[in-house]
Parts: C-alpha cells; structure tokens; sequence
C-alpha cells in the first residue's frame, strides 16, 4: 500500500480533481506534435537506434525501460543529449522468447508479479492471471523510479509499458500517486491525442504512411506519434513476441520506422505543414504538473 503520507494525500487530490482531459484542453491555431521512442534500454540494436536520432536532433521524448538488461549503454547515450525528454517506460512484462527480464526490486520482494523462473509475464493476461499484489507492483515501479533517478539523468515523466501498470483504476490510481510523489508527468495526461496507424503498417510502407500521417494533421490539440525503432541485426531478427498482436519480424518494423523518423521525406512535410515539433519536457513548461487531467477512457 502506500507509504507516504505526503504521497498519499496527492493520491486523494488526484482521486478528486482528475477530471477526464478535454479534447480542446491544448487548442491552438497550429499543428503542435510530440514524438516519443518506446523501448529504450531494451537492448543494443534499439539503444543504437535511439543514438542516431539522439544525434539527428529532432526534438523528442525517450521511454527508457530501467528493467532490462540494456539501460545503462541508454543513460550513456542520454548524458551526452540532455535536451532529450527522458520518460521512465514503467515494465511489468517481459514479451520476448527467449529473452526476458524481471523486477528491479528482485524476484522474491515481489513473487505475484513473476514467473517460476523469476522473470515478468509476457503478457497482460498471465500477469493478471498470477493475481499480483498492487503492493508488490507499488514495491516494483517505485524501484524502477529510483533506478532511473539514480542515474542522474534528468526524469520528466512516466509512461508503461503495453499499458499493464494502468490497466486497472487501482493502478492508474498509484501510478497517478507515484508521479505526484516524484514530480513527474505522465503520458496522455496533457490532452495529447495519438496519431495511430504506423504500427502495423509494412516495413515497405513505413515512410509513406508516416508522411501521410502528418499530411493530414490539423491544428489543434497536441498530437502524439509513438515510434518503435531499432536497427535490424541478427541478434534483434532472433525475437519473437510472444503476444497474439506481436508483429512477425519485428526487427524489420522497427528499423523501418527509425528510417521513417530520419528520412528527408518526414521533415519536408513537418516543414509544409509548418509543424512545431516539442517535447514532454516543452509540455511540462507551458501547461505545468498541476494541470495534467487523466485521459477518458477509449469508449467515453
């Protein structure tokens, strides 16, 4: 449950004051987008993605995933980057075979969040089936916050992985908590809207389907495009995700979308459409902490 006193009476102000966020909460006569990079710290092929869009300097937000194996080669590469918007990715799955990994707090402070083997549940169902403590999931994502602020890196925000740390009210309730406690933003919660459709799209069509995406942008809210990049290696054709909505080939979606991002044609059209491109570090600036609203639920 938690701990704090402090933390616990911003949990009731969050419990009383977070209306859904309205669709105008961040009108404007302009196309304003947020780009933000999931992943980070999942291994070397995707940090080295990130370090070539770090290097490109367009102005985006990192999810970094301090659970695995690979997150310290990523808070390298974001030292040498400090106008990167760095966001903590909270992890409660391992979705690969073959390679997984398993909480910060260790295996046995949080046993109804693990496998038999001691590593996360690929997917949102297991997880769920396994009946975790909130507890333990409080224990687990505070370690995961401390981790990342230990690093010394500049932490703007929080977001989560395949949505299982806010997949319940009562985690959404203590991720809310969390950020207020730590001071940091959370994804979605500045009435920021998802540009969806480069996902599932073919690697082959990956850079038309993102120039088109922005094409039909109008002003308005903030939108959010979600990239998934990484540098195609044997190592990264080897994963498999082990989820029914994984994508086959993966490693070719995601250098696909890295060469989507950097390509000429993306920033010609940002410049047609005289898009302003801005960070979550940008959002917390001009809107503030004490503005964020929780998002509607899909359906609302």
């Amino acid at each position: 449950m938690i701990r704090n006193p402090l933390m616990l009476l911003v949990f009731v102000i969050f419990q009383t004051t977070f209306a859904p966020a309205q669709s105008d909460s961040l009108s404007t006569d302009r196309i304003t987008l947020l780009l933000r990079c999931d992943d980070l710290g999942m291994c070397h092929a995707v940090n080295m993605a990130g370090k070539q869009v770090m290097e490109s300097g367009i102005p985006v937000s990192f999810s970094v995933m301090f659970a695995c194996p690979w997150y310290q080669e990523a808070v390298d590469f974001l030292k040498q980057h400090s106008s990167v918007s760095v966001g903590i990715h909270l992890t409660l799955n391992a979705e690969w075979k073959n390679y997984r990994w398993g909480p910060v707090a260790g295996r046995s402070a949080v046993p109804s969040l693990v496998d038999s083997l001691g590593y996360f549940f690929p997917s949102r169902a297991a997880f769920f089936a396994n009946k975790p403590k909130i507890q333990e999931v409080e224990k687990e994502l505070r370690a995961q916050i401390e981790r990342a602020m230990s690093t010394g890196l500049r932490i703007d925000y929080l977001d989560y992985h395949m949505g299982a740390a806010v997949s319940t009210p009562e985690l959404r309730s203590l991720v809310e908590a969390l950020a207020a406690e730590y001071g940091l933003a959370i994804s979605r919660y500045f009435g920021e809207t998802d540009v969806e459709g480069l996902y599932a799209t073919p690697p082959a069509s990956k850079t038309d389907t993102l120039v088109m995406l922005v094409r039909n942008l109008q002003p308005g809210p903030t939108r959010l495009l979600v990239f998934h990049i990484g540098i195609e290696t044997p190592e990264m054709d080897a994963l498999v995700d082990l989820n029914s909505f994984g994508l086959p080939e993966m490693s070719k979606h995601r250098h696909a979308e890295l060469n989507a991002l950097l390509s000429p044609e993306f920033h010609q059209v940002l410049k047609q459409k005289i898009v302003r491109l801005i960070t979550y570090r940008d959002l917390i600036q001009s809107v503030g902490l004490k503005n964020m609203k929780r998002p509607p639920e899909k359906g609302d």
